[in-house]
């Protein structure tokens, strides 16, 4: 069963953004950092780069610190 740990993760983070075909980059970022999942699996389930990945999650912080300074 252990072996077969990373497979089912990436097969799950597969399918929690399976519906969001149309979605941005950020936004399947956003939805796959709840199950902290590591750049490089998120990289593979949503066929981009590691970069990508970190850019992301870097777009992410700044509109999270944006909204904040607004309320």
């Amino acid at each position: 069963m252990n072996d077969e740990a990373p497979v089912i993760r990436l097969m799950l983070g597969y399918l929690c953004i399976a519906n969001e075909a149309e979605a941005s980059l950020v936004r399947k970022v956003e939805i796959l950092d709840r199950f902290g999942l590591s750049d490089a699996e998120i990289a593979t389930i949503c066929d981009c780069s590691q970069q990508s990945v970190r850019n992301a999650r870097s777009a992410l912080k700044k509109s999270s610190k944006s909204n904040a300074k607004k309320k």
